[in-house]
């Protein structure tokens, strides 16, 4: 029987964690040179948005692994759409989401960390700092909250797509992941779809509700799903990575793009050879398309 936890200190340290990548994240784009201004172009292709010179090339370099415009079509991303992104962290997925929705009279609404210490706080700041300087590219998003206490994340039956980007394994850390499946279908309009992608963890065995590895067995996450109410419509290996093992000594962190040397919050070790992890890649994901009953 699957165990619900309650929040925890222990949870929170993780969390703790979390927001420390996050920071680094963020703080590892404030030396990169920022592309002037450009209008968003109307009628902007999501291949265009993913081209778009206002991404890095860091997270561009990213795109072979995370597969952003296969991926937001098969969970059937289109112009118009109100689509929430929960916790966009530094804003990788929010630098596509954001423009091809502002170019398309689409809606983006940002349901970011709750701002409960000044960790926190500061993330969610340089966050809307971000969308604040370049109003032209990503228009006007609105930025919300999720977390323990936090209230709706958007208007209720008012999103077409709700997107969870590989943070399951942190809200389970925090005691939150019943939460964020039921704040994301109160969110959705009825035949509206819950998009997954997710650390996988190899089938079988007992799902550590901590997902301490930051792995998450897929029917795991299926079963989270349907208790909120969801029907799980289908599944892509659009993020496979056959190559992962996810026995890392340090996680999915271990592996690109955080590429841990160390147990987190320990100093890097300089003599931790990387070289089989660099050769894995990123981590083998699920991709899933939930649905929300329409009667």
């Amino acid at each position: 029987m699957r165990r619900i936890l309650p929040v925890s200190a222990a949870s929170f340290s993780r969390r703790g964690a979390l927001i420390g990548a996050l920071a680094l994240a963020a703080c590892g784009r404030k030396g990169e040179a920022e592309p002037p201004p450009a209008k968003a172009a109307r009628n902007m292709t999501l291949q265009d948005a993913v081209a778009g010179e206002w991404r890095s090339a860091a997270d561009k370099a990213r795109d072979p692994w995370r597969h952003p415009v296969e991926t937001l079509e098969f969970w059937g991303l289109k112009p118009g759409q109100t689509v929430v992104e929960f916790w966009p962290g530094a804003g990788w997925y929010t630098d596509i989401l954001a423009p091809y929705l502002a170019a398309n009279k689409g809606r983006l609404i940002a349901a970011d960390l709750e701002p409960s210490d000044p960790a926190s706080a500061e993330i969610v700041e340089a966050y809307r700092a971000r969308l604040k300087a370049r109003p032209k590219i990503y228009g006007d998003v609105q930025v919300t909250a999720f977390g323990p206490t936090s209230g709706p994340v958007a208007p209720a039956g008012g999103a077409d797509l709700v997107l969870f980007l590989r943070n399951l394994h942190n809200w389970m850390a925090a005691g939150i992941a019943e939460k964020a499946f039921r704040d994301a279908f109160a969110a959705l309009k009825p035949g509206g779809v819950l998009g997954v992608e997710e650390h996988r963890a190899a089938p079988g065995g007992v799902q550590d509700v901590l997902a301490a590895s930051g792995y998450v067995q897929e029917a795991y996450a299926v079963r989270l799903a349907q208790e909120a109410g969801f029907v799980l419509d289908k599944t892509s290996e659009i993020n496979a990575n056959p190559a992962d093992t996810r026995d890392h000594p340090f996680g999915v962190w271990t592996l690109p793009p955080v590429r841990l040397t160390a147990p987190r919050g320990e100093p890097a070790d300089p003599s931790f050879d990387r070289t089989k992890y660099d050769a894995i890649g990123e981590s083998d994901r699920m991709t899933l398309r939930l649905v929300k009953p329409a009667a």
